[in-house]
Formats: C-alpha cells, sequence, structure tokens
C-alpha cells in the first residue's frame, strides 16, 4: 500500500505545478468544423423576404438624428417624418459594399482578431452594472472591479479580445465614465477592445482617444475598436445610438449593429417573426454605415432571448434562442458579412447549475453555427446585469474547451496513432506504450476548473465546489497578471486627453 500512496504525491505535485503555471494564450479560432445549417434554403428565403416586406412597408424610425434621414432621403429611400420606408432589395445592395471579413488591430499585433469566414472570437461580458464574488457578494461595480477583469480577460487563453465595458465603473460621473473605462481597455491590455457608444459625443471622445494611441492617419486604414449599436427593437434607432454609428463609421472603425430582441417583448413569440424583425433592423443599420462610409467594417449582430410567459422575465439557453443562434449566423453569411450573437447567457442569480445548462447551451450552438464574434462569452450572470468573478473563469474554461473542438480531429501520424496499436496489440493497455509517454500532457484539455480526482482526495482537499476552485482560479491570475507596458508618451498623451475632456465635461448626463 505505501508504494502506490507515495508514488501518487509526486503525481498531485506535477498536476499542482502545471496548474499554476502560467496558461498560453491562443490565437482566434480558425474553425475546422463546416458550420450547421438549421435552416433549409427555402426557410431562409422566407425570412429574407419577411425582412424585406418590413423595410418597404412598414419601415424603421431613425428618431432625433436629421443627419441620417438626410442619408437615407438622398439615397432614394422613402422618407415620413422620422420613419424610413426602404425599397426592396436597397440595403442589400448598399451593403455590396461593406467588407465580408476584416481584420481589428490590437496594441500587440499577435492579439490581432479577425471577423468573418472561418474566425470564431470569443469575446467577455459586457455592460452589467453589478458585479460579484463569493467573499463580497453582489454589489456595485467599481473602476478597481473593471480593470481587474481587464486584466483577467487579458489573461484568460481562450478570450480573444477584450470586448466592451465589462462592468460599470458606478462611482464615476455617467457623462465622464466613458474615458475612464476606455483609458483602462487601452493601457491594461495589449488586446483589442470596443469603444464607448452612448453618444455621439461618447464615440467621438473614444476614437480621439485610439488616435493618440495609434495615430490618426493609422485608424484612417485600421480598424482598433468595435462599436456596439443597439437599436430599440422593434424597428426604431435613437439619435444617441445613431450619432455614435455615424462616428464610428466614419472613421472607418467597426461596428457591430445588434437588436436586442427578447421573444415575446421587443419581438413576436415565434422564432421565425424575430429573426424577420432582426433581419430588417440590422439590414437598416448596417446599411446606414456604408451610406455614411462605403467600405466602412460592420457586423450583423444578435442578442437573442425570450421572456417567460410567467414572470415576463429575460430566459437564455432556450431551444427557441438556440434555433435563432444557427439561423442568425445563416443570414449573415447569405448577406457575405460577419456574425455577432451568443455567448454564455443565463438567467441564474449564481454560478450554479441552471446557469451552467443556460450558458452551455448558448455557447456551444454559436460555435457549430460559426458565429464570428461571440460576445459575452465569460462571467455574464442574472441576464447580464452581473458581472460574476467566479463565473467568469468558469465560461473561459468552457471557451478554451471550445477552441479545441473547433480544432477539429487530428489526423495526422500522431493521431491515427497505428505504432502505438501495433505496439499494444491484443488485450493489453496503453497506459505505458511509447506513443501515450510522448503525448500525455497534451493529449486531452485539461480543465482549469473540474476535479477529476477520487471522492476522497476531493474530501482531503477541502470538498471545493467547482464555484469555490474558481474563486482560487481567478484570484491566481490576478496574482499572476504581468502589465504588458505602454510607451510612457503614448500614456501621458492620453491620459492628458481625458484630464482635457473632463473638464469641459459636466457630471450630468447630456445628450450630445
Amino acid at each position: 500500500m505505501s508504494g502506490p500512496a507515495g508514488s501518487a504525491r509526486p503525481g498531485r505535485e506535477s498536476r499542482r505545478a502545471r496548474a499554476r503555471a502560467p496558461a498560453a494564450k491562443y490565437a482566434y479560432i480558425r474553425r475546422r468544423l463546416a458550420p450547421v445549417e438549421l435552416l433549409s434554403t427555402e426557410a431562409v428565403e422566407v425570412i429574407e423576404g419577411n425582412a424585406e416586406t418590413i423595410l418597404e412597408e412598414i419601415g424603421v424610425e431613425f428618431r432625433r438624428d436629421p443627419q441620417s434621414l438626410e442619408l437615407w432621403r438622398a439615397a432614394g429611400a422613402d422618407v415620413q417624418g422620422e420613419r424610413v420606408h426602404i425599397p426592396r432589395g436597397m440595403a442589400r445592395r448598399l451593403l455590396a459594399t461593406a467588407p465580408s471579413e476584416f481584420t481589428l488591430y490590437a496594441r500587440n499585433p499577435q492579439r490581432n482578431v479577425r471577423f468573418g469566414g472561418d474566425a470564431t472570437v470569443f469575446s467577455p461580458v459586457g455592460g452589467p452594472p453589478f458585479v460579484s464574488d463569493i467573499e463580497r457578494g453582489r454589489r456595485y461595480g467599481t473602476l478597481a472591479d473593471l480593470e481587474n477583469f481587464i486584466k483577467l480577460a487579458h489573461m484568460a487563453p481562450a478570450i480573444h479580445f477584450s470586448g466592451g465595458c465589462m462592468c460599470e465603473p458606478m462611482e464615476i460621473p455617467p457623462n465622464k465614465r466613458h474615458l475612464d473605462v476606455q483609458y483602462a481597455f487601452f493601457r491594461w491590455s495589449d488586446q483589442g477592445c470596443e469603444a464607448t457608444p452612448e453618444t455621439g459625443g461618447h464615440a467621438a471622445d473614444a476614437v480621439a482617444l485610439a488616435q493618440t494611441l495609434f495615430g490618426p492617419q493609422y485608424l484612417d486604414t485600421h480598424p482598433v475598436v468595435l462599436g456596439n449599436i443597439n437599436s430599440n427593437s422593434p424597428l426604431v434607432y435613437d439619435g444617441r445610438m445613431l450619432a455614435a454609428l455615424r462616428q464610428f463609421a466614419s472613421h472607418n472603425q467597426g461596428t457591430i449593429v445588434v437588436p436586442a430582441v427578447l421573444a415575446g417583448a421587443m419581438g413576436p413569440v415565434t422564432p421565425a417573426g424575430c429573426l424577420a424583425e432582426i433581419l430588417a433592423e440590422t439590414l437598416a443599420g448596417m446599411a446606414l454605415t456604408q451610406l455614411v462610409r462605403p467600405g466602412a467594417p460592420v457586423i450583423l449582430g444578435s442578442f437573442v432571448g425570450a421572456i417567460s410567459m410567467r414572470t415576463g422575465a429575460p430566459t437564455f439557453g432556450t431551444p427557441e434562442a438556440t434555433q435563432m443562434i444557427f439561423a442568425t449566423a445563416q443570414l449573415a453569411r447569405r448577406l457575405g458579412l460577419p456574425c455577432r450573437s451568443g455567448g454564455s447567457l443565463c438567467s441564474s442569480k449564481a454560478a450554479d447549475a441552471q446557469a451552467a445548462y443556460e450558458s452551455a447551451n448558448t455557447l456551444l450552438p454559436s460555435l457549430l453555427a460559426g458565429v464570428n464574434l461571440v460576445t459575452h462569452a465569460a462571467g455574464w450572470l442574472e441576464g447580464g446585469l452581473v458581472a460574476s468573478y467566479e463565473k467568469f473563469v468558469m465560461d473561459a474554461d468552457q471557451c478554451a474547451m471550445m477552441q479545441m473542438l473547433a480544432q477539429g480531429m487530428d489526423l495526422s501520424e500522431r493521431g491515427q496513432a497505428l505504432d502505438a496499436i501495433r505496439e499494444v496489440g491484443p488485450g493489453s493497455h496503453f497506459l505505458g506504450c511509447a506513443h501515450t509517454l510522448a503525448n500525455f500532457e497534451s493529449a486531452f484539455y485539461q480543465s482549469t476548473i473540474a476535479d477529476y480526482s477520487s471522492y476522497e482526495q476531493w474530501t482531503l482537499e477541502g470538498n471545493l465546489t467547482a464555484e469555490q476552485r474558481a474563486n482560487r482560479v481567478w484570484k491566481r491570475m490576478l496574482a499572476d497578471y504581468q502589465d504588458p507596458g505602454i510607451d510612457p508618451a503614448q500614456d501621458e498623451a492620453m491620459l492628458d486627453f481625458i484630464s482635457r475632456r473632463k473638464a469641459v465635461l459636466t457630471d450630468d448626463i447630456e445628450d450630445e
């Protein structure tokens, strides 16, 4: 008995040493899996036809933004007040100038990402006002929390893009907050990020800060930020979002046009009805980017879910939402444009089984559908109201698993393993054969969260749940974080810009 027990300890120590070792950062995914086509060609054509009917007969309202209305009028649309009726096929023709794929350039060229084609990019949660962890519970987010999440995204192997504001720093006045948020993304990580899009003024500040860091001429030919532009479903764009859209497009920065359609509330209760509405809204918003600047990069986005018919609360990870993820990706491919959808979405209030099931039923379909930008892929809790530290690392672990799945099956000589089968022969085992010894450390994905030990060993090590193990992981990640650094002159220039802008902005929310 003493031999096996004694030999087990070095194995545990080596496992712990591997767990403590910094994880390699993965490049964005190039899928070797063919995307799942859920809908037949005929079904897709029905949805496309219905979207064109909505644009032509019902129209889309562009509120409080005369410049956008004038662009549509000059292009030949029927503008009646603030409602724009877009003739059949017009939006598609305008989108012929939008790139089918484009690269978003990061401070570190090794962390550039590509949107479109066979690329899939994982991006973390964005927008929650609250954060949570095991010790401190649910609370308002702060700038320190945002910086922590930026650092976690910087460290997580399969988070390829920092995304948008992972939690709102609620202690900073809303009209100045965007400056601190944008600086934090540029300073604490050298991978790509989104820009603050709440108003045209905020978008202009984000572009100016990016110009300070990268140079104005560089931005004119290189997208370095994405702006997430939401419609007010159903069938409305407001002036604040439209002004931000025009800022990003006019400077050749990427825009994601995203209707936030929850079936039963902002859209019909049927997936096909929601999809027609989503496509109509995205066609109108994306076409506007091309009226502003032909060739400006744009992504077709969807945020899919439904409301509970009993409580009215949002639901995620349902079969209907999964159908819409697959269909959205199909519709984007038909248009020849990159697609944004999916994530690790859930309605759960804790990082529990409900959160895991709902998130898995959103994340895996996003990969299999061929979604190019998977937002909210790590940290989402409580319908997007909370950014959870523990769920962030649990989700990031799943993202890394998705990355391995997307590589497809290894059919090289090593993958076929005929030498191993010849060596072992009938009736033996592969534990000690040369092929296993040469490949055991990298043979299978090793989760950072899951526990595969015996019950006795698990008990001896504290009976930790997945959430408790995740708590240890995110703390270790922050302790191991290495500042990517920044050129002091660029840093000083950004801080000077922020100081000058804050001097003229009030603490009140303004329409800019």
